[in-house]
């Protein structure tokens, strides 16, 4: 049975990715690892070792070859796996335009070599 898609953007799929947990004041709570599950110009889905609290504003390290950019994202979902992990999701939030387009550079190139080892 098929379902209907509702996402805005096409995702795509990635390897790892650091990120940071943010308090109030944009610093730095916490830091850790996860596996990105698929990504668009409008968010991620995170696999995490540990949970991640619900509207915590988090901070993403995307790159593609030499250029990093930090992406800011706030935590809509967030649920337990079978697996013992978590899946995370985070829905972007004030991107500048440099960061937006190494985004997209992002996307383009996964997207090229989606199944490729």
């Amino acid at each position: 049975m098929m379902t209907k898609d509702n996402r805005r953007h096409i995702r795509i799929d990635s390897i790892n990715l650091t990120y940071f947990a943010l308090d109030e004041n944009d610093k730095i709570v916490k830091q850790s690892i996860g596996r990105t599950l698929n990504v668009s110009e409008s968010g991620i889905l995170l696999e995490t070792h540990i949970p991640v609290d619900l509207k915590q504003a988090i901070l993403l390290a995307i790159g593609l070859e030499d250029d990093v950019v930090d992406i800011k994202g706030n935590v809509i979902y967030s649920a337990d796996c079978e697996n013992g992990k978590y899946k995370t999701g985070i829905e972007f939030y004030d991107v500048d335009e440099t960061a937006f387009q190494i985004l997209k550079l992002f996307i383009d190139y996964f997207n090229r070599h989606e199944g490729k080892g």
